[in-house]
């Protein structure tokens, strides 16, 4: 079969395609017919090296944290999904293996397929999808009534933690560039404002909230200035370093580190089936572009999700 993969740490020239022995499923695993994968920014991370300490993953990596694709042959006490089921799922993050025509998962990972939309595109939800329920939901526990600030609100993850919030009944204050403005209201953001001026304080912008969660790369010092836009008793989640908590006022701080999860994610499909969240996605390419997609993403010209076809 067809795979992209890479036998060492380094810059996208590490990409090669393969020809590699199709895998076999083992017990409570998967054999997957991949349609789609999509790209993360972690996997540029990861093929740097750079990350090589804190997720340790032995080579050659397949690159590829989420699929899409069909059920090809079950592993032994499989008895969740039949041959032919159109499902997704998300790799753990020391596992990959996306990119290629077929893929091995373990089957608590997957969940069927979204029925609302082409399976291709089902590919750009697992993870960010998962990432988004994490910050939202399960860190977050988000509830109805309350005030959200999103910073990096456009972004893929960004976007589905809006929507997730507004879903919950929160009031839902979304930060990023002013192209993203009109979609991320139409998502449920009541507010927009970008970019965030932490220097001006969280009442200009109707702060402090109950609930910040930051998806925006920032210095030691950006972070906790955050920490003024939580409001007593609430709590900051953030997916790019962590904002320091205030035990005088009260506050948390919890990061995000996403993970698989066959049930989280079913839960997410079923929101989105229901029409409650929308994922938002900018281009569509060919496995055989991989590592041109990697270097775009590299060179800061990646302009949003992007799904991997494959086959």
């Amino acid at each position: 079969m067809k795979a992209i993969r890479y036998h060492e740490f380094g810059s996208t020239e590490v990409l090669q395609e393969e020809e590699v022995q199709r895998p076999t499923p083992a017990a409570d695993e998967v054999l997957i017919r991949v349609v789609a994968t999509s790209f993360n920014p972690v996997d540029d991370h990861i093929r740097l090296g750079v990350l090589a300490d804190a997720i340790p993953t032995p080579l050659p990596i397949t690159p590829g944290l989420d699929v899409a694709g069909t059920v090809e042959q079950l592993g032994e006490n499989v008895t969740t999904f039949q041959v032919g089921d159109a499902v997704i799922g998300m790799f753990p993050l020391d596992v990959h293996g996306g990119a290629a025509e077929y893929a091995v998962i373990a089957a608590n990972f997957l969940a069927a397929a979204p029925t609302t939309l082409p399976l291709v595109d089902a590919a750009a939800l697992p993870l960010t999808g998962l990432a988004a329920r994490q910050a939202a939901v399960e860190l977050g526990q988000v509830a109805k009534g309350q005030t959200v600030l999103v910073n990096g609100a456009g972004g893929a993850v960004g976007s589905i933690v809006v929507q997730l919030a507004a879903d919950a009944g929160a009031v839902v204050t979304a930060v990023d560039g002013p192209q993203h403005a009109e979609r991320l209201h139409a998502q449920g953001a009541s507010s927009f404002y970008g970019p965030l001026d932490l220097d001006a304080g969280p009442q200009v912008i109707g702060g402090p909230f109950d609930l910040v969660v930051n998806h925006v790369r920032l210095s030691a010092e950006d972070l906790a200035k955050l920490t003024d836009f939580v409001a007593d008793g609430g709590i900051a989640v953030s997916s790019a370093g962590a904002i320091p908590s205030n035990e005088s006022r009260f506050t948390r701080s919890a990061n995000v580190w996403v993970a698989p999860s066959g049930a989280n994610l079913a839960d997410l499909v079923a929101r989105l089936d229901a029409g409650r969240i929308e994922l938002n996605i900018v281009d569509r390419r060919p496995l055989d572009q991989l590592r041109a997609i990697h270097s775009e993403a590299a060179a800061g010209k990646l302009a949003g999700k992007t799904v991997i076809t494959v086959g």
